[in-house]
């Protein structure tokens, strides 16, 4: 495996894959320097700005007509950042690598959001502690009120302790069946009681509802509170080891090396839980870089929709192609399923996404030229009964293949066909040059370029990484 190879699996699984220029700047790097990059890449975390409701008159004196309104306004705006976060993801000038790891935690951290002010909340602190350090980042989610709300923490309070959150921390945040037990969840529920939010969406600690009681909680005896019960569940080595899991899957294989992870569990323990340290040891590894590691994740509907954006430029110029694409892959921001997140993996496809998926590049190229996605809407429109209105608002674009072209337009067939299949394609590709030779415009050299990309973006191996 060459190097701009390995570059090209590290941005996939580091980021959402390469555009054209940063593919050509490949070329020219090590692998070394690469690494090094994405982790220097910035030093500060940009913070989102969300649209704050006017809340001079309370929910509670609306009518059902006014506050039909307004969920539907907080709907929009929640929309609204989903979009401006896939478009970030797909944009070379951002930081690509901290917008993966806080899709990975989003995915971690599922938490259903209605409000558009608590996505960018929520949004903001994870990318803040993405890279930083697993207690900061966890004891922001315990004081982040969409997941206060989405788990019923508003409900917790002395008098009646409600265990969903205290659940969840245990089960799906941090340590995982099998290393706590039901008293644990009691205990840890009584231990945030109390941890509320108030009417301007801020999260506050009602002392009245807090129990301060003595609490046993994984052996330990104390009036603990939630911060307590957070540093006993990370002094237990099986914390990291159930984390360094889930990253191991999502990172490099669904398939568990258990020697490696391991080790990688024992470094993150010792490392107070750097997330950072943790994830330059993997990238680093040569272990990473092996045949079985490569080709071998099916890309998430998002990883697909930011990755297809990046290698083809495009821009919206409406939000609800982005917005379709996700509900019908099965991938909406904000929206999880359950609080256990997304599955994954082969769940991403079945016979209702598997050709959505497959012609993702050739619906770019339909809006582009002002003709509708393959995507039906709500009212199963054909492109015949759309007008130029309706057209509009159903999606318009741009897509610029020219960078690709500009590359290779001066090769020969034979080296077009070998570079876009290192640049697009992870797995190894089985067809030969000839069998696309039908298929693809043989007119000029840019026709050729343009319509073997789409080709190749329109296989099965497009969908891993």
């Amino acid at each position: 495996m060459t190097t701009t190879q390995q570059i090209s699996h590290l941005y996939w699984r580091a980021g959402f894959g390469l555009s054209p220029r940063e593919w050509h700047n490949a070329q020219r790097s090590s692998l070394e320097d690469t690494v090094r990059n994405i982790f220097n890449r910035k030093l500060e975390t940009p913070l989102l700005i969300a649209d704050v409701a006017n809340r001079e008159q309370s929910v509670s004196d609306l009518s059902e007509e006014d506050l039909n309104a307004v969920r539907k306004m907080e709907k929009q705006a929640v929309m609204k950042q989903n979009v401006a976060w896939v478009t970030r993801m797909a944009n070379p000038l951002e930081d690509a690598f901290l917008e993966r790891m806080t899709l990975f935690w989003h995915g971690h951290f599922a938490c259903r959001i209605l409000i558009g002010e608590l996505a960018v909340a929520q949004l903001n602190t994870i990318r803040q502690y993405a890279l930083g350090n697993f207690k900061d980042l966890l004891l922001g989610i315990t004081k982040d009120v969409a997941m206060i709300r989405y788990l019923n923490n508003q409900q917790n309070k002395k008098k009646s302790p409600n265990e969903n959150f205290a659940r969840e921390l245990l089960e799906l945040f941090t340590i995982g069946r099998g290393n706590y037990a039901e008293q644990d969840i009691k205990e840890a529920a009584r231990a945030f009681t109390g941890w509320s939010s108030d009417f301007d969406n801020e999260f506050m600690l009602r002392l009245n509802q807090h129990d301060y009681g003595t609490k046993t909680f994984m052996g330990k005896t104390g009036n603990f509170d939630g911060e307590d019960i957070i540093n006993i569940i990370l002094e237990q080595e099986a914390t990291a080891l159930f984390l360094t899991t889930k990253i191991y899957r999502y990172f490099v294989n669904e398939n568990i090396d258990n020697q490696r992870v391991k080790q990688l569990a024992k470094q993150f323990y010792q490392s107070n839980y750097d997330i950072a340290q943790l994830m330059r040891t993997i990238f680093e590894a040569e272990w990473f870089y092996a045949p079985e590691n490569i080709g071998t994740k099916i890309k998430s509907p998002v990883e697909l929709l930011a990755g297809a954006m990046r290698t083809l430029d495009v821009e919206f110029f409406t939000p609800f192609p982005i917005l379709k694409i996700e509900k019908t892959l099965g991938q909406i921001l904000f929206d999880p399923p359950n609080v256990a997140g997304w599955k994954g993996g082969r769940a991403w496809i079945d016979n209702s996404t598997l050709m959505v998926r497959l012609n993702i590049a050739n619906s770019f190229v339909a809006l582009s030229e002002k003709r509708a996605m393959a995507i039906p809407n709500e009212e199963d429109e054909t492109m015949e009964d759309m007008t130029e209105s309706r057209l509009e608002k159903f999606g318009r674009m741009t897509m610029n293949v020219q960078p690709i072209i500009q590359y290779l337009e001066n090769q020969d067939k034979t080296t077009v066909f070998q570079t876009l299949t290192d640049f697009l394609l992870q797995p190894k590709l089985k067809w030969s040059q000839k069998t696309f030779d039908p298929y693809v415009s043989h007119q000029t050299s840019e026709n050729y370029i343009k319509t073997l990309t789409l080709r190749m973006m329109s296989l099965p191996e497009y969908q891993l990484c």
